[in-house]
């Protein structure tokens, strides 16, 4: 069951050194929110994914999670709330190739109360219903790239965060593929989940129920 949260971006800026990357971003996700975001290769988007995820400090603003400041918090406070509340769906998948399909699905859950084992038949679920029912026990290196996305995708659905923040899903996958990703993600927001995701797809962008494109070095609602 997805627990209901908010998101909010204010005035989230990222440079390094004297390279401004990004600056001024603003907007509030709720329940049900579902924002892509638009820009060149290059531009910026993993870059403001990974602030909005907490995996990146912003060198300006703050990211306030159900009503907490997260630039108050400590690395294990972090920790605690990104595991607790956001899903990632890497552009790369980040699969460990030692561990199977259903093994890496889990991974989220060894960090958890719950344990693995818990998840295990909630991951099995979700593979199937992505399609991968006969490549449970495969490693990342047996499967294709559509296969190791909807793996990836898996992973970041088991634990039922409320936020999802996917950086291109559905990019270099086939029809077939790209239809059940995309499914699965929205269904996220038919639930009362937010998802945050990064892409160049026009398609799949207009699905969301906001999209927000770079003008200079921010992003805005269009």
């Amino acid at each position: 069951m997805i627990s209901m949260t908010t998101l909010v971006a204010e005035n989230l800026g990222k440079s390094y050194g004297d390279a401004v990357i990004l600056e001024g971003i603003g907007f509030q996700a709720n329940p049900g929110d579902s924002i892509a975001f638009m820009s060149p290769s290059g531009s910026g988007k993993s870059t403001l994914l990974s602030m909005l995820g907490l995996l990146l400090t912003p060198t300006t603003g703050r990211v306030v999670v159900d009503g907490v400041d997260t630039s108050t918090m400590n690395d294990k406070q972090l920790s605690k709330l990104r595991l607790e509340n956001v899903g990632f769906v890497f552009q790369h998948t980040q699969l460990i190739g030692s561990l199977r399909a259903i093994e890496n699905v889990t991974v989220p859950a060894n960090f958890s109360a719950q344990g693995a084992k818990a998840k295990a038949e909630q991951a099995r679920e979700m593979l199937c219903r992505l399609g991968l029912e006969k490549r449970l026990l495969h490693y990342p290196y047996q499967l294709s790239v559509g296969q190791k996305r909807r793996v990836a995708l898996a992973r970041a659905l088991v634990m039922d965060p409320p936020i999802v923040i996917a950086d291109e899903p559905t990019n270099d996958l086939d029809a077939e593929s790209r239809n059940s990703v995309a499914d699965a993600l929205f269904d996220r927001c038919a639930q009362s989940g937010i998802l945050l995701f990064a892409t160049h797809d026009e398609e799949l962008a207009s699905r969301a129920t906001r999209i927000m494109r770079l003008d200079g070095k921010t992003f805005k609602e269009v």
